[in-house]
C-alpha cells in the first residue's frame, strides 16, 4: 500500500474522540528527519481530519516539505480510548481558514471567537487517511 492512498477512516467506536474537545497530538517531520509532535485542535469532515495552524509555524513548514503525519487522540477519561491515525496532506488552503479557527475555538472554548495576532495568517490542512488504530 502506498502512503498516498487513502485506505481508511475513523470507525464509529472512535467518533467520539474527535466530537469531543479533545487536543490532539500531531506528528510531523522535521527536516532532519526528526518527529515534531504538536497539541492541535482537530475536525473530522467525514474523509478528512482536519488542522489548523498559523503560516510559517514549524508544523506549516513541515507539512508543507513532507505530506506525512501522525495524529494521537487519548480520552482524558479513560487513557485506554485512543485513536492513532496516520495518513497525509491532501489539502492546504487560506481561503476560509480563519473561519475554521473560528469553529475549532466554539468547539474547544465554547465561543466562536478567535483573535488573530497583527499579521498572522490561518491555513487549515486536510489530512486523508490511510491507517486508523485505536481501542
Amino acid at each position: 500500500m502506498s502512503d498516498t492512498t487513502a485506505t481508511a477512516s475513523i470507525p464509529d467506536n472512535l467518533m467520539d474522540l474527535f466530537r469531543r474537545p479533545i487536543v490532539a497530538t500531531l506528528a510531523t517531520i522535521m527536516p532532519n528527519g526528526q518527529p515534531q509532535l504538536t497539541p492541535v485542535w482537530v475536525d473530522y469532515d467525514g474523509e478528512h481530519v482536519i488542522v489548523n495552524t498559523a503560516r510559517g509555524r514549524q508544523k506549516d513548514r513541515n507539512m508543507q516539505r513532507n505530506a506525512r503525519v501522525t495524529l494521537l487522540l487519548i480520552d482524558p477519561e479513560n487513557p485506554h480510548h485512543w485513536a492513532e491515525l496516520r495518513g497525509y496532506i491532501t489539502e492546504s488552503t487560506e481561503e476560509g481558514a480563519y473561519g475554521m479557527i473560528k469553529k475549532l475555538a466554539l468547539k474547544y472554548r465554547g465561543k466562536e471567537e478567535y483573535s488573530l495576532p497583527p499579521g498572522e495568517v490561518r491555513v487549515t490542512y486536510k489530512v486523508a487517511l490511510t491507517r486508523v488504530n485505536g481501542q
